[in-house]
């Protein structure tokens, strides 16, 4: 048994009130001691819904505050450094909601921070904890798929918040660092290099077809990984209609997962074709918080350390500058 986590929530909006704050409250040995926002009514909200009896609406206040063990930041993305290292200075482990960073040079401000803190710090790539994941990782590292040849990945939706919409900031590229790639390509990318590690070059072609935004709408790009195998990815916010999938295709079998989160794990040998149902966990960020609660008490990594998560900022980097550069380039 670990003993318990009093958890501050930072930022008490779509994500948090979504899956978060469930997670924190109702996870056993995490509390969740106290919600801040700096919108009041907001942090009310979250805080009475779970029964939490602390609010605070300023963040160097609520620092001070010596029953909290550990900091979830749970604010749009350019908050996500400053607010991750000044936990970490007031010597709280910290959890960050994706991408760590606006870029890798932000997120790596993070790294150097928490590397020389001695303190626990992950970013919530929730995905990294599902059971596919699990097989898949166990099937490349006993090379049951072969010779890997080719990685396939895409998200397709509609997204198209109006400026007075809460989710506004997401399209903002000095508050968000991107569109789609940042928000759900940062997922998928770190699932890749989760199993794979990074790729070693690409070339990428990014468009604002449709919108009136300073952040991509589409990005479609060609990447190789270190062993020689391909990588297409490609994402948009321009569809009504949807897809998510990721598959990875060796010499001897290919595993597909589609629809990406919930649809079967299709498991495909030769001619042979099996199928697995792996359902996540029916709050995804539970998982996460059992985790990060483990590597606390064990003085071991959290399933995304932040040095890992930095990784997925310098592979969005590398996408935008081949996109503006119109050339392949090494990551």
């Amino acid at each position: 048994m670990t003993s318990t986590i009093n958890w501050l929530l930072v930022g008490a909006g779509d994500i948090a009130g979504k899956r978060v704050a469930e997670a924190l409250a109702n996870t056993e040995g995490s509390h969740l001691r106290a919600v801040c926002d700096m919108v009041p009514e907001r942090a009310r909200d979250v805080a009475r819904t779970y029964g939490v009896g602390v609010v605070y609406t300023d963040f160097q206040e609520a620092l001070g505050d010596g029953s909290v063990d550990a900091v979830y930041v749970a604010t749009p993305v350019y908050l996500h450094s400053e607010m991750a290292i000044q936990a970490i200075k007031a010597g709280k482990h910290v959890l960050v909601e994706k991408p760590l960073g606006l870029d890798c040079n932000d997120a790596q401000d993070i790294v150097q921070v928490a590397e020389s803190s001695g303190l626990t710090c992950a970013c919530a790539y929730f995905r990294r904890l599902y059971s596919r994941y699990a097989m898949l990782t166990d099937m490349i590292q006993r090379q049951r798929l072969g010779e890997i040849v080719l990685v396939r990945m895409a998200y397709y939706s509609w997204f198209d918040p109006g400026v007075e919409d809460p989710k506004y900031w997401r399209v903002v590229r000095e508050k968000s660092g991107g569109g789609p790639l940042a928000d759900m390509g940062s997922h998928m990318f770190d699932v890749l290099i989760g199993l794979f590690g990074l790729p070693v070059k690409l070339s990428a072609s990014n468009i604002t077809a449709c919108r009136n935004w300073d952040v991509e709408d589409g990005s479609v790009s060609i990447m190789r990984l270190a062993g020689g195998g391909q990588i297409t990815a490609s994402f948009n916010w321009s569809s009504r209609t949807w897809i998510h999938m990721f598959e990875v295709v060796g010499t001897e079998g290919r595993v597909l997962w589609q629809p990406y989160d919930t649809g079967p794990v299709v498991r495909t040998m030769g001619r042979s074709v099996t199928e697995f149902d792996m359902p996540p966990s029916k709050n995804v960020h539970q998982p996460l918080i059992e985790d990060f609660i483990a590597s606390v008490s064990e003085g071991r990594q959290p399933a995304c350390p932040i040095s890992e998560a930095a990784m997925t900022n310098r592979l969005i980097d590398a996408i935008y500058r081949s996109a503006s550069t119109h050339r392949e380039v090494a990551i």
